[in-house]
């Protein structure tokens, strides 16, 4: 036993933990979550726990149903929403097959081996969220039909007293007692809308920490009376909800994307890398923005990018190279601005890092950026500087994903084929449906 599992082991006993909460994830980022009683911890850390990886979506077939799930004792933190009362912890689980080899459908280790080829490259890969949601008065939408906000103010807006006030300031200091450190929090442009914004850390901590984000935001808000909803795009007439994600990649102690003197500081690397992240953004946007919700977000106007591009400090492209600060080297990064608060960040952050991988193997080159507000553009004018759309629509998406050879290679053929089944079936449902816009449009008049 390692001196983690020790250190676990140790915890629950001197913290009289009740229960212990095995965390892990399905092909399209829901929560799976199995209860563990103190004294089978120590079991699980040497055998796994077995559990039906059939009933889990996209995890395994019926005939190879058996999966184990082994806790990450790193990964151990007491869940604070609980009480003193009632101590309950959590682990995230690596999902294992029967003779103890990781799953190739588990998407936590689709990451773990894109950081393990960045590893091989000489990379340690960073990654910084700013994670937009809605507060609501209720899951249920209100008389009208369209959600209710628990406020109408704005951008950065102070409200004395106000609900999202109170909301960040309790949700901030959980995420804090869970280990996790913010940066920022602020009202965002929508009514109810806001942002937290969550501080530097590896790929992988990255995404276990957007899991327990989630949870700890919706608990946060049924503990006050309200709801919390990551859905990309809940108003029409408000903006979606981004999760813009900030990456650079480390050889050592020095950033890789970092180069003195070089246009806009950026080195070769920091170059090749954006380059392909543009160049298969198209291929893995099904990833990224993954429900057919996704694309009133992308499409929707405001600040969500619709084109492949990239531009130093412009909020209109694709990717952004944020301003350079004197002496802040070490701080160099790209932003990617298409991925939203609902996709599963295991698979999210696994494509964007593999395409910008191979933009660094292939040497691809660059193309050049985008200073003006590229949705301003005519399809002309777009069309001659090379800023090519997204896919429109999650069918689209799907199809595009479907033509890629990178993106097998990435997520490996079990993740890919199990994802897109998925997909797919989300877009036939969609399509089925007769939607209230069609019947105010139409039933009147034709």
């Amino acid at each position: 036993m390692d001196r983690q599992q020790e250190f676990v082991l140790r915890t629950i006993e001197e913290r009289d933990v009740r229960f212990v909460r095995l965390w892990f994830t399905d092909v399209v980022g829901s929560l799976k979550s199995v209860a563990l009683a103190p004294a089978e911890v120590e079991g699980a850390f040497e055998e796994g726990l077995g559990f039906d990886g059939s009933a889990i979506e996209g995890l395994a077939r019926v005939f190879e149903s058996d999966m184990l799930a082994q806790p990450d004792p790193s990964t151990f933190q007491i869940l604070p929403w609980r009480g003193a009362t009632e101590q309950t912890s959590r682990m995230f689980c690596d999902v294992l097959t029967p003779d103890g080899e990781p799953s190739a459908a588990d998407p936590r280790n689709v990451l773990k081996r894109t950081l393990a080829k960045a590893a091989d490259m000489g990379f340690t890969c960073y990654t910084h969220p700013e994670i937009e949601f809605y507060l609501l008065k209720s899951d249920r939408p209100g008389p009208d039909g369209v959600p209710v906000p628990v406020d109408q103010a704005g951008y950065f807006d102070h409200v004395p007293g106000g609900v999202a006030q109170d909301f960040r300031r309790t949700a901030v200091t959980m995420l804090e007692d869970v280990g996790i450190s913010v940066e920022f929090s602020h009202h965002e442009g929508g009514p109810g809308q806001n942002e937290i914004d969550l501080r530097y850390a590896d790929a992988l901590q990255t995404a276990d920490n957007i899991m327990t984000f989630r949870t700890v935001i919706r608990e946060v808000a049924i503990q006050q009376g309200t709801y919390a909803t990551f859905m990309p795009k809940p108003f029409s007439d408000h903006p979606g909800s981004g999760m813009h994600t900030h990456f650079s990649l480390f050889e050592g102690d020095s950033n890789a994307f970092h180069e003195p003197g070089a246009e806009y500081q950026l080195s070769k690397t920091a170059r090749q890398f954006m380059a392909g992240i543009l160049k298969h953004a198209p291929e893995f946007t099904a990833v990224t923005n993954q429900f057919v919700n996704s694309y009133k977000r992308l499409w929707g106007g405001g600040e969500a990018p619709s084109y492949v591009s990239w531009g130093h400090n412009n909020r209109s492209a694709l990717m952004r190279v944020p301003l350079y600060k004197p002496g802040k080297g070490q701080a160099a990064r790209l932003e990617y601005r298409g991925i939203d608060s609902a996709a599963n960040p295991y698979l999210a952050y696994a494509v964007l890092l593999g395409a910008g991988l191979k933009g660094i193997e292939e040497g691809y080159e660059l193309p050049p950026a985008a200073v003006e507000d590229v949705s301003l553009l005519t399809s002309a004018e777009r069309r001659l500087m090379g800023h090519h759309p997204l896919p429109s629509s999650l069918h689209d998406a799907v199809r595009q994903m479907e033509d890629s050879e990178l993106m097998p290679e990435i997520l490996g053929e079990q993740v890919f084929e199990n994802f897109l089944r998925n997909k797919r079936d989300e877009w036939q449902e969609y399509r089925l449906q007769v939607t209230p816009y069609e019947i105010n449009r139409y039933l009147g008049i034709l």
